[in-house]
């Protein structure tokens, strides 16, 4: 069954037609890379003499950019800071076509994260950010509720940064909208994401809300109680090397992780939950979407760095 539909074909014309508003907390990611040949006398650290440097979009900014690589649309609502790390990041944002919607807030430090890169390893990683303001978050909501007649589907990017203060108020909408909300959740309260569609977290967030569990019993148990306290369609749980398991209202499906060797984690959430909102926007259940969004997790993993997969890669 999770072979056949794996093998489901979805053509690039339904998917070109679907819209999905991505929402929540973006940021910059920069790479330094070097060569690393000697300890530093000062301390018992390598030091890394700086080669070649990259930048890349990250967070929500990383989810809205696998959506439009599998070829659908995407436009992308965040607030960010008034510097030059919100306008570097806006560039690459544009330059990928998707549609920017960035609240600019002038004592927000728009979030970016350092990776030292040394002999094709992060030897370090240094994290710039702070929260933005209360009243710019309102007003978001009001050009949230402009930008959702045109999607198909809304998916939140919660990175914990606080720009996803009012995201109840934005699922209430969507939801009267009659629009599928897909969530990837931060933290251990979950009920601000009460009414949504699915969310996805994986074994280390699901523990923070339900406790650990000592079964697979135990596990589905927890999870539909979850779901039905949440008032949610489906819970998926993501499982690294275990692959995932969607609990909804007719049980459990699971699907095991495809076998290949993994070179970097980073972003691998955003690409599961962008593939599963891209083809939910396309029309496809969440049964029928998750062993595809399981196949893009694990084409991700085998990339560095935030990456992407394409329709090519991921029907091949």
């Amino acid at each position: 069954m999770t072979k056949q539909w794996t093998a489901m074909n979805i053509s690039k014309e339904a998917l070109a037609r679907a819209h999905v508003l991505v929402v929540g907390d973006v940021m910059l990611d920069r790479y330094w890379y070097g060569e690393v040949d000697r300890i530093s006398p000062e301390a018992p650290v390598p030091i890394v003499r700086i080669t070649r440097e990259e930048e890349r979009k990250g967070g929500a900014a990383n989810v809205a950019y696998n959506v439009v690589t599998l070829g659908a649309r995407s436009s992308l609502l965040t607030v960010v800071g008034n510097d030059e790390a919100s306008h570097k990041l806006e560039a690459l944002v544009l330059g990928t076509g998707i549609s920017a919607h960035f609240g600019r807030d002038p004592d927000l430090k728009t979030t970016v994260k350092l990776r030292v890169i040394g002999r094709q390893q992060q030897l370090l990683r240094l994290d710039f950010e702070n929260t933005p303001k209360n009243e710019l978050l309102a007003s978001q909501s009001a050009v949230f509720a402009s930008l959702l007649p045109d999607h198909h589907a809304v998916l939140f990017s919660d990175y914990g940064k606080g720009g996803l203060a009012h995201v109840a108020d934005m699922i209430a909408r969507a939801r009267s909208a009659g629009k599928p909300i897909l969530i990837d959740p931060k933290g251990s309260d979950y009920s601000r994401y009460k009414n949504a569609s699915v969310i996805t977290p994986n074994r280390t967030e699901l523990r923070q809300v339900i406790g650990a569990w000592g079964d697979e019993s135990e596990l589905q148990t927890k999870c539909q109680n979850l779901r039905q306290q949440l008032g949610l369609d489906a819970v998926l749980l993501t499982r690294s090397e275990e692959g995932m398991t969607l609990f909804d209202a007719d049980g459990q499906l699971h699907v095991n992780a495809q076998a290949r060797e993994v070179f970097d984690v980073t972003g691998a959430g955003d690409t599961v939950i962008a593939t599963m909102a891209t083809l939910v926007a396309a029309g496809v259940s969440l049964r029928q979407a998750l062993p595809l969004a399981n196949r893009a997790g694990g084409l991700v993993v085998g990339k560095f760095g935030t990456a992407s997969v394409s329709y090519e890669e991921l029907f091949a």
